[in-house]
């Protein structure tokens, strides 16, 4: 829609900009910026209503209202026309507002005699900040032209809130970015630290909105704009012969070429914004969009989200700092690839996601370093600002954004108390894991990383019981060669001075996708084409990394072991590709290795269920917990709400743990369980009374388990659990707690 002529809201916006620049306080702003407002546009009332926080607005600056009402009208999200402006983020237009749906009355404002309405959400990137709206004894709707002048006002005051303009005395006038707030999200890594925030994608600050010149503004952001096209363009070529990247990169070059995204910021230009506010603008619009969206909409407001920044990084100048990184340095982020989580390097104390998953690439980079990540912490990149204090529980899943100092100090006591049990974790560190009555408990550790060796010796692991092969082929934007891939292992086994090295195939797919692989569309990804299905279906990777590994091995012992197999021949297939790489090593005249070790990753209920030959034919088998417990109990690890409904210590799933082990006793086949369940010390102990002798777990969580194990009586335990299950109880943790207790007591 065109802009006004010389244009009405442009000579308001310079009114505006006159106004703001003239000293006070926020409310005198607020008040000066109502009348403006009202006798620009010809009505009798103009009102600006604030977020007091993130479901209630407050009337903060009248003109027309009763003025003993500011500061005491408040209404919730949804309530009223100005609640149903913000809950909608969309404009609400009406001639008569009493007969419109949603209306309520105000006995306080005297807003009774009016009939005319127009209200529009005061709004930043998603973010809701208040409303702004006219209104007018005439009963009639405001034409399209005083709509969007309205809006560009609200634009200019969204940035104005942003920048601290009407800071003062009240909840709706604090400072922005300068309270204390909670986020309650999703543990995606235990651990907790006490640091500064690090934006992966800092805010850019549009100082002044306003801009006197309209064609310098619309040069400037053409040109930015043909520099985009420019480097979207370059995007395509790099990724040519890959469909997949095309593809994607296709939808993000429609959006750099749209015309009618062009013109509308050219129109909000000729409106009376600079090119930044205009791109932020049109941005800010998209989000309001894509809060309501179906998924596939939302993955293309999303690109065109990724655009703008990009736009209003080249305006700026202003974009991602990742050389002046602080030594406590938090990440906070929207989400982020495994890729530009390693380019950090091991300097972040923590990460936090706005987005992520449990499983994702991030999670696994994050528990590779033992550091906290919560995820899912909503509305954490609007709120937070590089250089905040900020505390990460990643135990409870719980950030604490610019404390006040109590939180501070009963976080500083988490922390000692947390450094003080390190220390005495570190005098156990080299003693074997001996339980009271005599039984040897194997702990191993994960590893996914050639960074992550170093924890070997300082952990007490006896070695690596699961190291992930999947993050080098993450992290690259093609197929890594055969020699890398040798020369990687290698080092992963030099590392580890002679401690066993459990090298697990190539576990792609579900929430594990290749960024040069075409991801292909299923219903369930977790249960489709993923792991040793690829393996087998595509076995022109899974040779060339079982070479890769043989040639590792350099006359050293090698432990091989395939993932989510879920029945026999499976196995024995991929068992035998291994066979064909051995033979073809000897008559390529290579050293073989020293002993070849060949298991399996048993986590899908089926494989429990497998014929004994299976058993007798595996060198080792490991049980993947977290894998395994999702499908026994039907509840996605991903889906916070069923994910932990469901208790490892139910009866059900600790008898299909003892069946696992009493098979595997009897086909003489060495067992281990691996997942995050085997790093928690109740989990752990009731492991190991059903039979469990070797464990894997993060580096960070071998301490707290072996001091949990060196004081157990494994027979008392068991028996423990054995009462609980013959009473009919559904978990055994309240029986094993009560047990704890008792002893500890």
């Amino acid at each position: 829609m065109a802009a006004p002529k010389d244009s009405d809201s442009r000579k308001l916006l310079r009114r505006l900009q006159a106004v703001m620049a003239e000293a006070g306080a926020g409310q005198e702003r607020l008040d000066r910026i109502v009348a403006l407002v009202a006798s620009s546009m010809s009505t009798e009332v103009c009102s600006i209503y604030l977020h007091r926080d993130e479901q209630t607005l407050e009337l903060c600056a009248t003109e027309g209202l009763n003025p003993a009402s500011v500061h005491v009208t408040r209404m919730r999200v949804g309530e009223g026309l100005v609640g149903r402006v913000a809950r909608r983020r969309a404009p609400l237009n009406t001639a008569d507002a009493p007969a419109t749906k949603g209306f309520r009355y105000m006995p306080e404002t005297g807003e009774e005699v009016y009939s005319s309405f127009l209200g529009v959400p005061i709004q930043r990137l998603g973010e809701r900040l208040g409303v702004l709206v006219v209104q007018s004894k005439d009963a009639r709707e405001f034409t399209e032209d005083e709509v969007y002048a309205l809006e560009v006002v609200a634009m200019v005051l969204a940035e104005m809130t942003e920048l601290g303009a009407f800071t003062g005395e009240g909840e709706a006038l604090k400072p922005r970015h300068a309270q204390q707030v909670l986020f309650r999200g999703v543990t995606g890594q235990e651990g907790a630290c006490d640091g500064v925030v690090h934006l992966h994608d800092p805010r850019v600050v549009i100082s002044n909105p306003i801009s006197d010149d309209p064609e310098t503004e619309l040069t400037r952001l053409r040109e930015a704009v043909d520099k985009l096209r420019l480097s979207v363009d370059r995007m395509l070529t790099q990724a040519h012969g890959d469909r997949a990247q095309e593809e994607v990169i296709e939808a993000f070059r429609m959006f750099a070429y749209s015309r009618s995204w062009l013109r509308r910021m050219e129109d909000d230009i000729d409106a009376g914004l600079t090119a930044e506010a205009a791109v932020e603008k049109e941005q800010t619009a998209a989000r309001a969009r894509m809060a309501g969206a179906d998924p596939y909409l939302r993955d293309r407001l999303a690109d065109l989200d990724d655009l703008s920044n990009r736009l209003l990084r080249m305006l700026t100048g202003q974009g991602r700092d990742r050389g002046n990184l602080p030594d406590n340095a938090v990440l906070v982020a929207r989400n982020i690839g495994p890729g530009e989580l390693l380019d950090y390097g091991r300097k972040l104390k923590g990460v936090v996601l706005e987005d992520g998953a449990v499983g994702s690439h991030a999670a696994i980079v994050a528990r590779a370093w033992a550091i906290p990540l919560v995820i899912q912490a909503r509305g954490i990149t609007t709120e937070a600002l590089s250089g905040d204090r900020i505390l990460v529980d990643g135990d409870q899943g719980v950030v604490h954004l610019r404390p006040d100092e109590m939180v501070r100090n009963a976080f500083g006591e988490k922390l000692a108390m947390a450094a003080e049990a390190q220390t005495r974790y570190a005098t156990i560190r080299d003693r074997d894991c001996v339980t009271m009555d005599g039984c040897r408990i194997e702990l191993m550790m994960n590893a996914g990383l050639i960074a992550d060796l170093p924890s070997l010796p300082n952990s007490g692991a006896e070695g690596v019981g699961l190291f992930r092969t999947e993050l080098q082929f993450l992290t690259r934007n093609k197929v890594p060669r055969r020699a890398e891939l040798a020369s990687l292992y290698a080092r992963v086994i030099d590392a580890a001075h002679g401690k066993p090295v459990i090298f697990r195939t190539l576990d792609i797919g579900s929430d594990k996708v290749l960024p040069y692989m075409k991801a292909t569309e299923e219903p369930n990804p977790a249960l489709g084409w993923r792991a040793i299905r690829v393996g087998l279906d595509k076995t022109g990777v899974m040779r060339m990394q079982l070479q890769a590994l043989l040639r590792a091995a350099n006359g050293r012992p090698l432990n091989v072991m395939f993932p989510f197999i879920a029945q026999m021949e499976e196995f024995l297939e991929a068992r035998a590709h291994l066979t064909r790489e051995v033979h073809r090593e000897t008559s390529l005249g290579h050293v073989l290795p020293e002993t070849l070790r060949v298991g399996a990753m048993l986590e899908t209920p089926s494989l429990a269920f497998a014929p004994r030959r299976f058993f007798e034919e595996a060198d080792f088998i490991s049980v993947g917990g977290n894998d395994l417990k999702q499908f026994f109990f039907a509840a996605d690890r991903e889906n916070e709400r069923v994910r932990r409904r469901y208790d490892t210590l139910n009866v059900s799933f600790l008898t299909l743990i003892e069946q696992i082990v009493a098979r595997c006793e009897e086909a003489g086949t060495p067992v281990s369980f691996c997942g995050e369940d085997a790093g928690r010390p109740v989990e752990a102990l009731c492991f190991a009374a059903m039979g469990l002798r070797c464990l894997s777990m993060r580096p960070a969580s071998i301490g707290p388990v072996k001091h949990m194990l060196l004081k157990a009586d494994l027979s008392e335990v068991r028996d423990v659990i054995n009462r609980a299950r013959v009473s009919g109880e559904q978990t055994v943790r309240p029986a094993v707690m009560d047990y704890l207790r008792t002893r500890s007591g």
